[in-house]
């Protein structure tokens, strides 16, 4: 197709990480492992807490949808990342890369989404504890994963058509190592300025609104906690949530980082960095903290 003297690109050339190829090897040995402790990790997770019949509550079946994501958005990156680390050719088509990206943009949103989700059942757990069977009933539980879901397809969507709504004419080279939206906008042919307002709002409607879930959340148990007189309680009831904690602050601080900031000179090294971090090693990271700071999966992982 041809938009006055543009020539629309048919497929892109992603240049990975680095062009040494030393470090492509290394690099693909370090994915490799990475992804595949990963699938390990999460799918051992599911399998886990599908079997064990104590793990059959709300918090364990939000966590088992956590590990699926983590699966699902490092399966869209990491595979394609690793060819492209040991073949010539490193093109990906046009519509290989909407679907990388789109797929992408859903698993990242519905992470933060069910984040949020996992944060008002810790919030019901320490709040309510004597209701909580009641208020987080099956139903309800999968109500909340499906409105995440939703939530999740709708900004996939809106930042899927808005990014590739662009013309991309001349210049296909992508300094990133999956379809992003940074580097797509750098080599788009048209205005980039509404472009990059509607995904920052966006991005910012979303990481502000789960945010503001999650800190009402901890708020009220943090009050909670403190009325608990006994410190062996206090402990208790602080160590459900310690993982999840944890995982939000390492989560929310990368995507903060690369989305939400200006952009800088040297910003597409960083981003190559960061991107590394939170589509992989976040995801391998999750069940180790989830399963190490539980007694609940360690007990469950020993018999």
């Amino acid at each position: 197709m041809a938009l006055g003297n543009c020539t629309m690109v048919t497929n892109f050339i992603l240049q990975g990480i680095t062009d040494n190829p030393k470090l492509q090897i290394i690099l693909f040995i370090v994915f490799f492992f990475i992804y595949f402790c990963v699938l390990v990790g999460n799918l051992g997770m599911i399998v886990l807490i599908k079997v064990e019949s104590q793990l059959h509550t709300s918090m364990y079946f939000f966590l088992s949808n956590l590990s699926l994501l983590d699966v699902g958005y490092s399966s869209v990156i990491a595979p394609k990342a690793m060819v492209i680390f040991l073949v010539k050719s490193k093109e990906i088509s046009f519509t290989g890369c909407v679907v990388q990206f789109f797929l992408f943009s859903f698993c990242a949103n519905n992470e933060l989404c069910l984040l949020a989700v996992m944060a008002y059942d810790r919030f019901v757990a320490i709040c309510n504890p004597l209701l909580y069977n009641v208020i987080m009933s099956k139903r309800v539980c999968i109500q909340l994963v499906a409105g995440s879901y939703l939530c999740a397809y709708v900004n996939a969507i809106v930042h899927t058509y808005t990014l590739f709504s662009l013309s991309f004419c001349h210049s296909n080279v992508l300094d990133h190592f999956f379809c992003d939206i940074r580097p797509l906008q750098e080599i788009s042919h048209s205005d980039i300025h509404i472009n990059k307002l509607v995904h920052f709002i966006f991005a910012a409607i979303e990481t502000i609104v789960t945010i503001l879930i999650i800190l009402i959340s901890y708020i009220y148990i943090i009050f909670a906690i403190l009325r608990i007189h006994s410190t062996e309680g206090r402990r208790k009831a602080f160590s459900t949530c310690a993982s999840h904690l944890t995982v939000v602050s390492i989560l929310y601080g990368t995507l903060i980082f690369i989305y939400l900031r200006p952009s800088s000179g040297n910003s597409a090294d960083w981003d190559k960095v960061v991107s590394v971090f939170y589509t992989l090693v976040i995801p391998m990271l999750n069940p180790l903290i989830y399963s190490l700071r539980n007694k609940e999966v360690k007990n469950a992982l020993r018999r």
